[in-house]
């Protein structure tokens, strides 16, 4: 490949990793709503755990930097959570 048809692969990959962020962001914005309906608390320890095992489990997978996929999903994670408290 040459360095174009590269550059223009990661350009592809860069706008579905916007895309996949837009729908987390989505999906998470729906379970806010949810959350807010039946009373539960915006935070939820053990589910955050779980994500981030996930993450841990699906790094080593695709042999992708273990901390640098953990601190990802910290940061969604954590702005997810902020949007939450601003919308109740």
């Amino acid at each position: 490949m040459s360095l174009d048809e590269l550059r223009e692969e990661i350009q592809d990959i860069d706008h579905e990793i916007v895309e996949l962020i837009a729908r987390r962001t989505y999906v998470a914005d729906t379970i806010a709503q949810v959350k807010e309906q039946e009373g539960l608390p915006t935070t939820d320890e053990s589910q955050e755990e779980a994500v981030m095992a996930r993450a841990s489990e699906n790094a080593d997978m695709f042999d992708v930097d273990r901390n640098l996929v953990k601190a990802i999903f910290r940061l969604l994670i954590e702005l997810n959570k902020a949007e939450q408290r601003e919308s109740r």
